[in-house]
């Protein structure tokens, strides 16, 4: 009788122990599973032993809840074994001793496939458009007005002798926008050199400074005037970011340029520079992807490039059939994107219902998390 109820009031032994090393991970780390209890526990602890080892260690105490636990102190190549203790009160009662398990890294995520195709598809998409461009296909790019007025900007400046003011932005090198706008000063020091018109770059960043001074002297030396190109125009101020908005407000008063470009990332400084610009009667062509700034740009410029507009400049001034097929690559990867948002977002709508649970399917490939 005592046996009976011993055995009706013991605490069970969690079941279906299951260990395995952790999948598309680095290594070093090993995956226990059990079944949970239905009767109700204080806590789950995890002991491990490792071979060559007489004793179990608690390498993890669980609550009631779980019944996963991810070892990550283990070292590859060693086997171990795993043993899972339910604890109620002073009861305890332990799993059986796991089959021998050891950790090792994997070469392939197999849950980033959906990654890999991706990379796949978009790189397929570059290549064709910039195949086709190579061959001299006509691509068609929307016309982006700030950039069709460069042309007439540096002819303006031309006419009135007055010099280019052109300013790359407050951002380091690292900042994309800088990158665009360096794009961009390459094209214009181009023109510049081809009508004999003064360029100055004053600049905030050393190395900005120092790549700006090479895109220019290469611009100069691309069109066949190297002569004309003068290392003095493109020179460092200060990083001081009110000290150098201040200097360049006195280079617009003092110079009076015909054009200013405002182009990279900008901050607090944005608008006493435009307007600061706006009151001695220049053109003005301003673009950042700061999006804070942009309504002072807008407000204060002639032209203003919003957002990408500004990563699409160089492509679009240069028409090189790099540029201009990646270009068209990323736009139509950009409709692509768009277009699986629209259908995941009805799939995932559909999928609550019983008789389209399989689009779960589809939607856990899209999944990177």
């Amino acid at each position: 009788m005592v046996y009976l109820l011993l055995f009706f009031f013991t605490l069970a032994p969690p079941t279906s122990l299951c260990v395995f090393d952790t999948p598309n991970d680095a290594g070093k780390s090993i995956t226990i599973s059990w079944q949970k209890l239905e009767e109700e526990v204080s806590c789950y602890e995890v002991w491990r032993r490792g071979e060559g080892e007489t004793d179990f260690q608690l390498c993890g105490i669980l609550p009631a809840t779980e019944c996963q636990f991810v070892d990550d102190k283990v070292i590859d190549g060693k086997v171990y074994y795993y043993k899972v203790v339910a604890v109620k009160g002073e009861e305890r009662a332990e799993s059986e001793i796991s089959n021998p398990v050891k950790s090792s890294p994997q070469w392939f995520a197999t849950n980033r496939i959906n990654v890999l195709v991706g990379v796949i598809f978009f790189s397929a998409l570059l290549l064709y458009f910039i195949y086709h461009a190579r061959k001299g296909k006509k691509l068609f790019i929307r016309r982006i007005s700030g950039l069709d007025a460069v042309e007439e900007a540096v002819g303006r400046a031309t006419e009135m002798g007055k010099p280019i003011l052109y300013i790359p932005g407050l951002g380091s090198i690292a900042d994309i926008a800088t990158i665009a706008s360096l794009n961009i000063l390459g094209e214009v020091a181009k023109k510049t050199a081809q009508y004999e018109t003064t360029l100055l770059v004053p600049n905030r960043d050393p190395i900005v400074y120092t790549v700006a001074y090479e895109v220019c002297k290469e611009a100069y030396t691309n069109v066949g005037r190297p002569d004309a190109f003068k290392g003095e125009n493109i020179f460092f101020i200060t990083d001081a970011q009110f000290a150098y908005a201040a200097a360049v407000d006195g280079i617009m008063v003092r110079e009076k340029p015909a054009t200013n470009f405002f182009m990279g990332m900008f901050w607090a400084e944005s608008l006493i520079l435009a307007e600061t610009g706006a009151t001695t009667g220049a053109i003005q062509i301003a673009g950042t992807d700061a999006v804070h700034q942009l309504p002072f740009f807008i407000t204060a410029c002639d032209y203003t490039l919003i957002g990408e507009e500004l990563y699409a400049a160089s492509a679009y001034l240069s028409k090189e059939p790099l540029l201009v097929g990646s270009l068209k690559g990323q736009d139509y990867g950009k409709l692509v994107i768009l277009f699986l948002l629209l259908v995941g977002s009805c799939f995932l709508l559909l999928s609550a219902l019983p008789q389209f649970r399989f689009f779960q399917v589809i939607i856990r490939f899209f999944s990177v998390s």
